[in-house]
């Protein structure tokens, strides 16, 4: 399992929709996540991929359709399985 995540942030959510479709379309691996605080305070959609290698390809689709991004990052996976469980 992969100790990073890679996520692209958008300043709307049609930019993002777009984008997620068009991934999607070429059968790269990624799903619609909310964005992490971490990254970005605002209420909003990011997309988490998990294959850098597929960076290379994401950048030709956006840079292909025009499609505005605030950016590429990547963070530290911080899953805790405890979240939000209550005894």
């Amino acid at each position: 399992m992969a100790d990073k995540m890679n996520y692209i942030l958008f300043k709307d959510v049609a930019n993002g929709q777009k984008l997620y479709d068009l991934i999607k379309e070429n059968s790269i691996k990624a799903t619609i996540a909310p964005t992490p605080r971490v990254l970005d305070v605002c209420c909003g959609i990011s997309i988490l991929y998990d294959n850098l290698e597929d960076k290379p390809k994401i950048e030709k689709i956006i840079e292909e359709n025009n499609i505005v991004i605030k950016g590429f990052h990547e963070i530290e996976r911080d899953i805790n399985p405890n979240r939000m469980k209550f005894l």
